[in-house]
């Protein structure tokens, strides 16, 4: 078979047109058309490349503010909607006139506008939907901000991308003179943690003994002389407790609870009443006067409504130095207070400086508040939850807007009874309970 060949001027011909098509390539339209559109993508990829997808949200954060002139108290709740954690921080930006002076059930510091909460031992631990609550006090001046930008362990509870700094575009030339990607607005690096900003009228140290190991938990301490979970009463209290209300009675009541108990199946539970009458106390039989020369006592409280503006007490012990009169635990302008029957002095002073140094009782959780009581000198310190309340202190120096009340009576207090219970000197209720009480001569932790 011949095979076909073109003829030699053909072949010539074909390969000038060939030549003349070739060079004619990179001017015609449709060679610049696909030049610049290879010239867009490349330039698209460099775009596209350090943007960050969006994720789902991290954290939810439920802040609710109580405040006064000067001074405000913040709970706060958070939510983990991420994966679980096993510990937590959380940072956002104050206004420039607020300063954090204490707080409870977090460790919370402050660095010019940022602030840092992170968990306590207690509540490091969230799953996915889990919620931890802290709270806190400060003061403030012009307007109080409530934040908005919260992070969760550097992530921001919106999800989307962290904060820490985003890399540099690629250095391939871009095609376009628009700038380059920049990332979301990052508030300044994080500060190392460092202690809570302790209030310009914070208390020296105090005097009275302090333990230099850690407290015994439980019933385990030495020198005990009351610890009971109530596990041995049911029905209405009895035996080592005792129920007690002086001068009058009316709607208040106590009885041993199975259905809610910080440990072990049983609680004691209080209802009590607004106005005096309707108060309600549960005592113990124990030997308070044997304790000494320190009284430090430890319970855990539990309650539904947080404490009012008006005064109300929880816990009452008489003082045999001061004709019998109680020293009372309860609460005053919506936070924690110590008050002295015979003259009605607080601790703090009822001024909003002196409440803003006080805390309040958080509500619907178990919370462990101690407090421990020289007999042999003026001086008294309490904690929530393993952190001192500043406001609470006593140390024989006079701090402003904290003591002058209290020290106006030289004479160190004489604890000789302890009762557990209600007191409204107003129109206010509450539903209390108690459980781990702890009573004795040697420091006892939460």
């Amino acid at each position: 078979m011949k095979q076909f060949r073109p003829a030699p001027g053909d072949r010539r011909a074909g390969i000038r047109r060939g030549a003349r098509a070739g060079r004619g390539l990179p001017g015609s339209p449709a060679a610049r058309l696909v030049a610049a559109l290879a010239a867009l993508v490349a330039g698209l990829v460099v775009v596209l490349v350090p943007t960050v997808a969006s994720a789902a949200p991290v954290c939810k954060v439920d802040y609710t503010v109580n405040q006064w002139q000067g001074g405000f108290t913040a709970s706060v709740r958070l939510t983990n909607l991420g994966s679980a954690v096993s510990s937590w921080t959380l940072r956002w930006t104050a206004g420039t006139s607020q300063q954090i002076t204490n707080a409870w059930s977090a460790q919370v510091s402050q660095s010019g506008t940022t602030v840092t909460a992170t968990n306590a031992s207690y509540n490091g631990s969230l799953a996915t939907g889990a919620t931890a609550d802290f709270g806190f006090q400060g003061t403030w001046s012009g307007s109080l901000t409530p934040p908005s930008d919260y992070y969760l362990n550097g992530v921001p509870c919106g999800g989307t991308s962290s904060p820490s700094p985003s890399p540099s575009p690629s250095p391939s030339a871009s095609p376009s003179a628009s700038p380059s990607p920049s990332p979301s607005p990052s508030p300044s690096p994080s500060p190392s943690p460092s202690p809570s900003a302790s209030p310009s009228a914070s208390p020296s140290p105090s005097p009275s003994p302090s333990p230099s190991t850690t407290p015994s938990t439980g019933c385990s301490g030495s020198g005990l002389v009351v610890c009971s979970g109530f596990e041995d009463q049911s029905g209405a209290p009895s035996g080592e407790w005792q129920v007690s209300t002086p001068n009058c009675s009316g709607s208040g009541t106590a009885t041993i609870d199975t259905s809610t108990a910080h440990s072990g199946g049983k609680s004691l539970r209080v209802n009590g009443g607004g106005n005096y009458c309707n108060h309600m106390f549960v005592g113990t039989t124990k030997n308070v006067s044997a304790i000494g020369p320190v009284v430090y006592g430890r319970m855990w409280v539990r309650h539904t409504t947080a404490l009012p503006a008006n005064h109300v007490t929880m816990i009452t012990m008489a003082d045999s130095r001061d004709g019998g009169k109680d020293l009372r635990i309860g609460g005053q302008g919506n936070a924690l207070q110590w008050n002295r029957e015979s003259d009605d002095a607080t601790l703090p002073e009822q001024s909003p400086a002196g409440i803003a140094l006080s805390a309040p009782l958080p509500t619907n959780r178990w919370v462990c508040l101690r407090f421990q009581i020289d007999t042999s000198q003026q001086a008294m310190r309490t904690y929530l939850d393993d952190q001192e309340i500043a406001g609470l202190r006593v140390d024989g120096t006079p701090t402003q807007n904290v003591d002058a009340q209290w020290l106006r009576r030289t004479t160190a207090p004489r604890p000789t009874t302890f009762r557990l219970g209600w007191e409204s000197y107003g129109s206010d209720s509450d539903t209390l309970w108690y459980d781990d009480v702890a009573l004795g001569s040697s420091p006892v932790g939460c």
